[in-house]
């Protein structure tokens, strides 16, 4: 059995963060580019929107799990801070180790995730920044970290970190993979980032912890693309 942390979801907490996933990733989507393929609003716009609703739904249906964790989160705010940063460049280092093994297996297809994000915060940056740095870390960390690693991690450590890590990085892929199936190799550009967050709720036993790391590195990952 794995140490005990203290930051859970209760069971029903649980059931609102399950239930949330097929909608964030599959129903949410879906019923907004009816809108948008009618020209009332743009892709970005409708990018926007399923991250300003799931932010919200996050906020309200885990707002004492966000409460109680922040607690935790100021009363040791120094080891947050040296886990944050410790595992950022952990993840750095491991994206350049996976950049050496795709370029070993000679792969020349760019990551079709990372492309559109590119495009969306050249063309807007201010909107996509917002949803990249602020909206997608609560949303993410609330299905991936405080869900399904969560929920996972109290029967088996290696199967809450597999699960985690495969499905975030599967999340990123499988809408560039439905059209090329190639694609779902860009999933181990997803390991080390995943696993750093995974470790950094673990370590810092708050979803804040992670939060701050998945805004730290998107918020990077921003700042490249207005400088290129």
């Amino acid at each position: 059995m794995p140490m005990e942390m203290n930051s859970r979801l209760s069971k029903k907490q649980t059931i609102a963060v399950l239930i949330w996933l097929p909608v964030h990733i599959l129903a949410l989507p879906y019923l907004l580019s009816i809108p948008m393929m009618m020209g009332f609003f743009s892709d970005m716009t409708a990018n926007l929107l399923v991250y300003v609703i799931g932010a919200a739904y996050m906020l309200l249906v885990l707002r004492r799990f966000f409460r109680q964790d922040f607690d935790t989160l100021c009363d040791r705010p120094l080891r947050v801070l040296l886990t944050v940063v410790g595992a950022y460049w952990l993840a750095r280092f491991g994206e350049v180790l996976i950049s050496l093994l795709l370029d070993a297996l000679s792969v020349t297809d760019s990551n079709g995730n990372n492309d559109a994000v590119i495009e969306m915060a050249k063309a807007n940056i201010g909107p996509t920044a917002a949803m990249a740095v602020i909206l997608a870390p609560i949303v993410e960390e609330g299905l991936f970290r405080a869900g399904i690693f969560g929920l996972i991690r109290r029967k088996s450590r290696f199967w809450a970190y597999t699960a985690s890590i495969l499905l975030f990085g599967l999340y990123h892929v499988w809408q560039s993979a439905l059209y090329d199936p190639r694609q779902l190799i860009f999933i181990l550009q997803y390991i080390p980032a995943s696993f750093a967050l995974c470790y950094t709720y673990e370590r810092t036993d708050s979803i804040w912890g992670s939060i701050f790391l998945h805004m730290l590195t998107n918020g990077v990952s921003m700042l490249a693309v207005t400088m290129v």
